[in-house]
């Protein structure tokens, strides 16, 4: 089963999908988020050109574990997701930027692409954690 990440954001959105045996990471890209309805469509038309069954959305929660308006916002996606036919899923995305920073710090990756890179390594973190607990 092809699942897609998304690690939906204000400004950006970073997306990752496996591989066609939804064992493994592969594919990464950065949608811009700023048009909301581009966002959604743009979403919608990849997941549906690359085979995905099951998008796996990040659920930003707060370190107690309680919900703020980031999980509302990411909920409300998922809701315009589904309207459009597609199965939605959340995954816990807590300290996935943060780990994401820390990755491309090791690997010495700076410049002006970092933003995008953060935010495509985030949604490769939030896959990695689904296909995960799908094995457990």
């Amino acid at each position: 089963m092809k699942v897609m990440a998304l690690d939906y954001g204000d400004a950006r959105t970073g997306v990752a999908i496996s591989d066609s045996l939804g064992l493994l990471a592969g594919e990464t890209a950065v949608l811009p988020s700023w048009n909301h309805a581009k966002l959604l469509e743009e979403a919608a038309a990849l997941a549906r050109s690359r085979g995905v069954e099951r998008i796996v959305l990040g659920l930003p929660r707060n370190m107690d574990g309680s919900e703020g308006p980031r999980a509302e916002k990411s909920r409300a996606f998922a809701s315009e997701l589904r309207e459009l036919g597609l199965e939605v899923v959340f995954v816990d995305e807590r300290r996935t930027t943060v780990e994401a920073h820390g990755i491309l710090s090791e690997a010495g990756k700076r410049g002006k692409k970092r933003r995008e890179r953060i935010d495509a390594v985030a949604a490769t973190l939030i896959l990695e954690t689904y296909l995960n607990s799908l094995r457990d």
